[in-house]
């Protein structure tokens, strides 16, 4: 159960705007993006909010891998953006490998300001 759980809420993003608004854009940045830090995807699953006219909202979604998972929400409205990113450390350490994807989002969506947190699961060094 050994992992590491990186957590950001990232406010005034100045990405292009479909990263928080196209379904499509963001699930190949984050899918793409666990890849080639060298996590598994095992499926994702993206949803596309619409406003009442039918123009393209905000996007929730998530990367399932086999090391665990990346969540991400978008509010277009407000340039703001939370970014999950959980791995287990259970046959090898990726705690690097999920730092490296978590910067590289963050990095293309060029947030104003952050707050961002680390936090380690398990029990890590202790005997159970």
């Amino acid at each position: 159960m050994n992992g590491l759980h990186l957590i950001a809420d990232l406010y005034r993003c100045q990405c292009p705007p479909d990263l928080l608004t196209d379904r499509a854009v963001l699930e190949t940045l984050c899918v793409e993006g666990c890849r080639d830090a060298g996590l598994t995807p095992l499926g994702a699953y993206f949803y596309q909010f619409l406003h009442d006219d039918g123009q393209h909202a905000g996007v929730t979604g998530t990367v399932v891998l086999a090391e665990s998972h990346l969540a991400i929400h978008t509010w277009p409205e407000s340039g703001d953006v939370t970014l999950d990113v959980y791995v287990c450390n259970f046959s090898r350490d990726n705690s690097g490998r999920a730092r490296e994807v978590f910067e590289h989002v963050i990095r293309t969506l060029k947030p104003r300001d952050s707050v961002c947190h680390d936090v380690v699961r398990g029990k890590i060094g202790a005997e159970v």
